[in-house]
């Protein structure tokens, strides 16, 4: 992987990643195919939202199918039928998730599978091995994610664990070839933010993510790391915001010098019927769009938008109709990838400000400060 930067606009960046299975435009924004699968999506309708590179599942994929099934067919890209770039996620966000159901040693950790309640083990080692065999072009390290809240001697405890395992899976990646990529973590903490960067950037990794957001934490908190963090990262490697979010995170993130964002919220709310357009969010199962005849946007491109109306949408929610996801998601996803593709023009051309102030007004809400 080569990272090229294009154009800066105050703090924010236009790049490209270059991959050899394809080129990848950032800011990006990436689609969570959690179980090999962009829920509700065929490959040829995520490539027809824009979307250059997706998210898969370590943790998931290796419990079920398991990757002995995945390597029968070559590796992920050709089990799934996407031939483009994939990231995939070390499993630690997922083993977090897990609460009472692991426990966290030196090696690693031990948990109950989600799955079959069977008692499973995933350390460094074990991560690494499994996004090789999933033919991956950006591993992730594998991390512990530090909860919310944590105070200061939890949060080390936690980045401290993280920092060990950091170099664990460097030396375990080994001769892969992919890009191998670690990860901030420290919770709300300065000064462990930066430490735990400082760790990162003496092992050397092909980018970094900034992990352990949105677990919970108020979105000033949020905000309050991203004022500093971005901007202490290499200017010359790409930078990753875990799990984030709403498109406002996204362009706040951006605003900060943020590279890349993956989150499930456009295809789980489409699932649920709330589907973003330019003044906000749209809940098309209220009751009003029964009888309405115009599009769910009028200014998408998206299949969606240039076919159906928000009456038969509507219906179809009502119904529980998977059609009505499908549509939905196609939507949410193109409105995502829409969004990507103004920032990166409005940086290439030095309009980001322009660019927030008309995105902010059309929701009806002020632009919020950049510390």
């Amino acid at each position: 992987m080569s990272f090229e930067l294009l154009a800066t606009d105050g703090k924010a960046r236009r790049g490209r990643l270059t991959f050899p299975r394809g080129t990848v435009e950032t800011p990006a924004f990436m689609p969570v195919g959690t179980y090999g699968t962009v829920k509700g999506m065929l490959p040829r309708d995520i490539v027809a939202t824009g979307a250059e590179i997706i998210l898969g599942n370590t943790f998931h994929l290796w419990l079920r199918p398991g990757t002995e099934v995945i390597k029968k067919h070559g590796d992920l890209h050709d089990f799934m039928k996407w031939q483009g770039p994939i990231l995939t996620d070390s499993g630690g966000f997922q083993v977090f998730s897990l609460g009472a159901m692991r426990k966290i040693k030196e090696e690693g950790v031990t948990f109950a599978s989600p799955v079959d309640g069977a008692k499973v083990f995933m350390g460094p080692e074990e991560s690494m091995q499994v996004q090789r065999d999933l033919g991956s072009d950006i591993v992730m390290i594998f991390d512990e994610c530090t909860p919310y809240p944590a105070d200061e001697d939890v949060a080390r405890i936690s980045m401290e664990l993280s920092l060990r395992w950091a170099q664990r899976s460097k030396n375990a990646h080994g001769d892969n070839t992919a890009a191998l990529f670690g990860i901030v973590q420290g919770g709300m903490h300065e000064s462990l933010r930066k430490r735990s960067l400082e760790g990162l950037d003496k092992i050397g990794f092909d980018g970094l993510a900034i992990g352990g957001l949105s677990v919970g934490e108020p979105k000033h908190e949020m905000i309050k790391v991203l004022d500093y963090l971005p901007g202490l990262m290499p200017a010359e490697k790409p930078r990753y915001l875990m799990g984030v979010g709403k498109p406002e995170d996204l362009v706040e993130g951006v605003r900060r010098g943020v590279d890349m964002f993956d989150c499930v919220m456009p295809t789980r709310n489409a699932r649920n019927g709330h589907l973003f357009i330019d003044t906000g969010v749209l809940k098309i199962r209220n009751a009003f769009h029964r009888h309405d005849e115009s599009p769910l946007d009028p200014t998408c491109d998206c299949y969606t938008c240039q076919n159906f109306s928000r009456a038969y949408l509507h219906h179809l929610d009502k119904c529980g109709e998977m059609l009505g996801s499908m549509l939905n998601t196609i939507h949410n996803l193109r409105h995502y990838q829409v969004l990507m593709a103004g920032l990166r023009e409005a940086i290439q051309q030095g309009t980001l400000a322009a660019f927030v102030d008309a995105f902010y007004a059309k929701r009806g809400l002020p632009v919020p400060p950049l510390d």
